[in-house]
């Protein structure tokens, strides 16, 4: 079975950041909340506890049994599990007189420590946190401080415990901490023994594997997007059950210009079983009038519902419904304190199994968003769909603010047809990781020609990201914005004035709606 590193999360923003860290070296880890049991065996190589932006000091601190741990692997405590540990164990944690955050240095203070092996003196690291530890319990050694803080690396002494515990005062996951990758992976591979063999080409053949055995010669239906998401979970299934994968792709009329077409033809030369459902007429049809942008998504989320459900009753004898749900999907759905309140209303389609009375198969459910993409190329996904970006479920209705009629779908598809175009063409498609048009409830005076022009006015909003967490916007040449614009206002009738959003997120988000 694959090796793992379990990270107990006590709330920290910077949780996935490790699991990413870890990921980078090939090896394989799962997040979960630390108030949940741990499943002990034989795969678990090493146990992180992350950061938190609760304190130890408070009454009700997030709270385990630290030494249950000790006796089973080596552990890495990160900032919060640092200071919980000293905590526990008998040393001393006290507010600090200014909160620490920022750059600091570290001050190695022993020889031939395995966790700092190849760490230069001074290497800088990142520090985010309002409590110090003061004092380190006895069973214990001081490893590393900094000028501002006389504890950044402790570890327990050799006859402690059963394994060896270190603790960082800091966070070795961030960019700013320069040796940090360094760090992380002497504890993984030199500490816990990792041996880093978990690839794209590993993660498909288990995969595949595990599908066969989970579902032998039962029947599946998935649900295709034209995304990479559900493009590559459709593939992992064909190489573990073939034929007995019927899949459906539905036009909702909201899709980009022509891309129904263009992927069906994708999804036949693949040699996918595909039923595409052309149901544009109905979803326009239902959405007319409609402004509030969570009414559209309810709408857009029952009407796919009670197509999919009516063309899934077609397929007798299936028992399961696959999803092409990714990690960030489920660590969002729990939080520290139990089940997340917000979950996107489109991505809540929770009715449809109970519906089809079908169990559910998530073949992408551990995957980062770059991994799905890794596992898509190692499997031979064509790349206009491997480097497709990232579109939203309820498609142009969150991109046109306001109602929704034909005349502005078709605007917006002709516009944002205009910018993607610009993008490949230009090279800057694949460097960015989002892109799209926005048909704002604004219109604005032109001159075109001789004559006067009072028409729409359309955002261009393109972004950085690594998993859409967060973005901040793409700095993108003047040029190529100007042909944009140019283009767009001399070939779309309707639309006067182009802006470009430069925007981050947070504040703002991705999406305008």
């Amino acid at each position: 079975m694959q090796e793992k590193i379990l990270i107990l999360d006590f709330g920290s923003q910077y949780t996935q950041l490790i699991a990413r860290r870890v990921r980078e070296q090939n090896i394989y880890c799962e997040i979960q909340p630390y108030s949940k049991e741990i499943q002990w065996d034989d795969t678990i190589k090493g146990v992180i506890l992350s950061g938190s932006p609760f304190s130890v000091m408070q009454e009700d601190a997030l709270d385990i049994d630290v030494f249950s741990i000790f006796a089973k692997k080596p552990v890495l405590a990160i900032c919060y599990g640092a200071q919980l540990i000293a905590k526990k164990c008998g040393g001393k944690v006290e507010k600090s007189a200014t909160r620490e955050y920022g750059r600091a240095h570290l001050d190695i203070l022993v020889d031939n420590d395995k966790l700092c092996k190849d760490i230069p003196q001074g290497s800088q690291v990142w520090m985010s946190h309002g409590d110090t530890i003061t004092a380190i319990p006895s069973d214990f050694e001081l490893v590393a401080k900094t000028d501002s803080i006389p504890t950044a690396i402790y570890r327990s002494k050799l006859s402690a415990f059963s394994h060896v515990v270190y603790a960082l005062q800091f966070h070795p996951e961030v960019y700013h901490s320069t040796d940090g990758a360094t760090m992380l992976k002497n504890y993984l591979v030199d500490i816990c023994g990792c041996k880093c063999d978990w690839t794209p080409a590993s993660f498909v053949k288990d995969t595949v594997e595990n599908l066969k055995n989970q579902l032998k010669e039962d029947k599946v239906i998935l649900g295709l997007s034209g995304g990479v998401d559900s493009s590559v979970a459709a593939l992992l299934l064909q190489k573990a059950i073939g034929n007995n994968l019927y899949c459906i792709f539905v036009n909702n009329g909201l899709l980009r210009k022509n891309e129904y077409e263009e992927v069906m033809n994708t999804y036949e030369g693949l040699g996918l079983q595909v039923k595409g459902v052309d149901a544009s007429e109905l979803f326009l049809g239902e959405l007319e009038g409609v402004s509030d942008p969570e009414k559209k998504r309810k709408i857009i989320g029952k009407i796919f519902i009670d197509v999919f459900e009516a063309e899934s009753k077609k397929i007798e004898n299936a028992k399961w419904l696959a999803q092409g749900t990714i990690y960030p999907d489920v660590i969002e759905s729990v939080s520290v304190h139990g089940p997340s309140v917000t979950i996107k209303s489109h991505h809540n389609v929770g009715g449809l199994p109970d519906k089809l009375n079908l169990k559910i198969v998530e073949p992408l459910r551990y995957l980062f968003k770059d991994e799905v993409r890794k596992a898509g190329k190692e499997i031979g996904l064509p790349a206009n769909i491997l480097n497709r970006h990232p579109f939203p479920g309820p498609g142009l209705a969150i991109r046109i603010l306001g109602d929704i009629t034909k005349d502005k779908v078709k605007i917006l598809q002709e516009a944002d047809a205009i910018f993607i175009t610009n993008l490949k063409e230009s090279g800057y498609y694949d460097i960015v990781w989002q892109s799209g048009v926005i048909l704002l409830p604004v219109q604005s005076v032109g001159v075109m020609g001789d004559e006067r022009t009072y028409e729409n006015a359309v955002a261009l909003r393109c972004v950085q990201s690594t998993d859409g967490m967060t973005a901040d916007w793409s700095d993108l040449p003047h040029s190529l914005l100007a042909k944009v614009s140019n283009e767009i206002i001399n070939n779309v009738r309707g639309i006067n004035r182009v802006v470009y959003d430069i925007s981050s997120k947070p504040p703002a988000t991705i999406e305008w709606e």
